[in-house]
C-alpha cells in the first residue's frame, strides 16, 4: 500500500496544476451542494408512541363527540402495531369538538418504521365519518409554547379579526391543496360554530311577572349542575343535582315548551315571551402578542425537507395575493429551524477562523494553517454527499457532524506539515521534503483514521433507541472521513509546494525591496551598523 501511495503521490507531485485543479472542484462542489441540499432541523424519533388529535364539526354536542372519539379510539385499539389507547375530549385549552388521544406502539422490532404505521392508520380513520384525525410522533425534542395537531406551526396575524381569519383560511386552504409539500394541514380558527342566543321580550315578560333572574335559574336548574341537596348514608354522601329529562333530545326550539310559572301561578312556555336567534360564532379567540393570530399546523410527507416547506409558504403567500398587513411567522420548531438556518454559516465560519488563529499562533506562519485547513473542502463534499445517497437531511445534527470533521481531517494536514517544516530545515526542495514526510506519516494517518471510522460506525448504522436522532451525525463523520482520506493524502502536499513557492518569491520580493544596510567605519574598518555589538557604533562624518 506505501509503495502505491508513493507512486501516486509522485504522479501528483509532477502533475501540480492537475491536483489544484480538482481541488478547487471539490471546493466549489461542496459550497454547491451545501447550497441545494434539502435542510432540516431535527430527524423524527421513533419512540413508539403517537400523539393524535381529533377535530370535529364545530356545533357538535358533548355526547356527540364522546361517541365519535370512542370511534377513532376502536380503531387504534384493533391495530395489531397498538399495545396501549389513553384519550379524552375537551379540557384544558382545547374546544369541546376537539380530543386527544396518546397512543403506546410495539417495539420497532415488532412492527414496521413508524410512518408505515401512521399511513395504515389514516387509511383505517377515514371510514369514520365526522371526525378528523391529525397524528404525530412523539419526539423526546420538541420546541414551541402553542399547542397544535400538527409538528410544526405557522402563525397569521393582523390588526383586524376578519381579515386574519380570511386570508389565514386561504392559506390554509392552499396548503391542503398543496399534498406534495403538507399533510396534515389544520388550523384553530374556529369561528363558524353555530351558537343559539335567547332573546327574551322583557315586555312581555313583565307582563307575565317572569324577571330574568327566575328565568335564568329556572334553566339553569334544567341544563346546569345546580346542587340543591345532599343525601347522607352511614359510608358516603350523595350529591342531588337536577336536570331535565336525558333521554329527551333537545334543541332550542324544543326549549321554547318548557313552561314556566307567572306571577300569578299560571304556566306559559317559554316561546311565549321569548325566541332563539341562530347565528354563527367564534368557538375560541386565539391571540399571540395581543393581536389576532390563527395558528396553521402542519406535518411533512415522507422525503420533503423543513426548509422547503419554508420556501413553498413563501411561494403560497405571492399565488392568494396576501396583502402586507396579514403578517406570518413561524412559531415551535419552525421558527427554531429558521433561527438555527441563519447561523449555520456563521457556526462554521467561526468554528475555522478559531482553528485558523489557533494554528497560526502554533506555527507562527500566515500560511501553514491554509496548508492544514485544505483538506477540510473534501471533508464536507463526502459529508453532504453520503448525506443525500442516505436519504438524509442536513439538518442540525448533521451540522454537528461537519464541525467533528473539521477537527479530525486537520489532524492528517498536521501529520504531514510538521515533518515537511523539520525536513526543510536540514536543506530539503518543498517538494522532497512533503513527499518523504507524506510517506513517513502515512501510516499514523491511516491508523487513526481507521480509528475514527470505527468509533463513528455503529451510530452511522442507527442501531439503538433514539438512533434516528444519532445517524446524521454518523453518516456525514463516515462520508466526510472517506473523501478526505482519499483526497487529503493528495490535495495537501501539492497545496504545501504551492504555498512554500509562494512564501519564497514574497520573501525574494521583500529583500529587493529593502533599503541597503548602514555601513559605519571605526578605526579604518569598515562594518555594518551592528555588527555583533549591543551598542551601536558611531558614524563617521564624510
Amino acid at each position: 500500500i506505501t509503495r502505491g501511495y508513493d507512486r501516486i503521490l509522485g504522479f501528483c507531485l509532477q502533475n501540480t496544476f492537475l491536483v489544484f485543479l480538482v481541488f478547487v472542484a471539490t471546493a466549489a462542489a461542496s459550497v454547491w451542494l451545501i447550497q441545494v441540499s434539502p435542510k432540516g432541523f431535527f430527524p423524527q424519533e421513533d419512540i413508539s408512541q403517537i400523539s393524535v388529535t381529533t377535530l370535529a364539526r364545530q356545533d357538535i354536542s358533548f355526547d356527540a363527540m364522546v361517541k365519535l372519539q370512542g370511534k377513532v379510539a376502536d380503531v387504534f385499539s384493533h391495530s395489531p402495531y397498538v399495545t396501549h389507547v389513553a384519550w379524552s375530549v375537551g379540557g384544558g385549552q382545547s374546544a369541546l369538538n376537539q380530543g386527544r388521544l396518546y397512543v403506546q406502539l410495539k417495539d420497532k422490532s415488532q412492527r414496521p418504521d413508524i410512518e408505515k404505521v401512521q399511513s395504515d392508520l389514516r387509511k383505517q380513520l377515514s371510514n369514520v365519518a365526522g371526525i378528523e384525525t391529525y397524528m404525530q410522533p412523539v419526539q423526546n425534542l420538541r420546541l414551541g409554547s402553542r399547542s397544535s395537531a400538527s409538528a410544526y406551526q405557522l402563525v397569521v396575524q393582523g390588526l383586524d379579526t376578519g381579515q386574519t381569519d380570511i386570508w389565514a383560511q386561504k392559506l390554509n386552504d392552499a396548503m391542503v391543496a398543496d399534498h406534495t409539500m403538507f399533510t396534515d394541514v389544520t388550523s384553530d380558527l374556529q369561528n363558524n360554530a353555530l351558537q343559539a342566543s335567547l332573546v327574551i321580550d322583557r315586555d312581555k315578560a313583565a307582563q307575565l311577572g317572569i324577571d330574568t333572574d327566575t328565568l335564568r335559574s329556572a334553566l339553569y336548574g334544567g341544563f346546569g349542575t345546580d346542587q340543591v341537596s345532599t343525601i347522607f348514608g352511614s359510608a358516603d354522601s350523595y350529591e342531588v343535582i337536577t336536570e331535565l329529562d336525558p333521554k329527551i333530545e333537545w334543541s332550542p326550539e324544543r326549549m321554547l315548551a318548557i313552561q314556566m310559572r307567572t306571577a300569578s301561578g299560571n304556566l306559559v312556555p317559554l316561546g311565549a315571551f321569548a325566541h332563539v336567534d341562530r347565528t354563527a360564532g367564534a368557538l375560541t379567540v386565539n391571540q399571540l402578542g395581543q393581536l389576532p393570530a390563527v395558528t396553521i399546523s402542519y406535518n411533512l410527507p415522507q422525503g420533503v425537507s423543513l426548509g422547503d416547506t419554508v420556501t413553498r409558504i413563501d411561494q403560497l403567500k405571492e399565488q392568494i395575493g396576501m396583502p402586507k398587513e396579514i403578517s406570518t411567522s413561524f412559531a415551535g420548531t419552525a421558527k427554531t429551524f429558521q433561527d438555527s438556518l441563519a447561523n449555520q454559516g456563521l457556526l462554521i465560519g467561526g468554528a475555522i477562523l478559531t482553528i485558523y488563529i489557533v494554528l497560526g499562533m502554533l506555527y507562527e506562519s500566515f500560511i501553514h494553517p491554509l496548508t492544514i485547513l485544505t483538506g477540510l473542502p473534501s471533508a464536507v463534499l463526502g459529508a453532504v454527499v453520503a448525506l443525500r445517497f442516505a436519504g438524509m437531511d442536513l439538518s442540525v445534527i448533521a451540522v454537528i457532524g461537519i464541525l467533528m470533521l473539521i477537527g479530525i481531517v486537520k489532524k492528517n494536514g498536521i501529520m504531514m506539515v510538521d515533518v515537511a517544516l523539520e525536513l526543510r530545515r536540514q536543506g530539503m526542495s518543498a517538494k522532497d521534503s512533503i513527499h518523504k514526510a507524506c510517506l513517513m506519516r502515512f501510516r499514523p494517518i491511516m491508523m487513526t483514521t481507521l480509528a475514527a471510522l470505527m468509533g463513528t460506525f455503529p451510530i452511522a448504522l442507527g442501531t439503538g433507541a433514539s438512533a434516528e436522532l444519532r445517524q446524521p451525525l454518523g453518516v456525514a463523520v463516515v462520508g466526510g472521513l472517506l473523501a478526505s482520506q482519499a483526497l487529503t493524502l493528495f490535495v495537501t502536499p501539492v497545496i504545501y509546494v504551492y504555498f512554500e513557492n509562494f512564501s519564497g518569491w514574497l520573501l525574494s520580493f521583500s529583500s529587493r525591496r529593502s533599503p541597503p544596510a548602514l555601513h559605519v567605519v571605526e578605526n579604518g574598518e569598515q562594518g555594518s551598523l551592528f555588527d555583533g555589538e549591543a551598542e551601536p557604533k558611531k558614524v563617521a562624518a564624510e
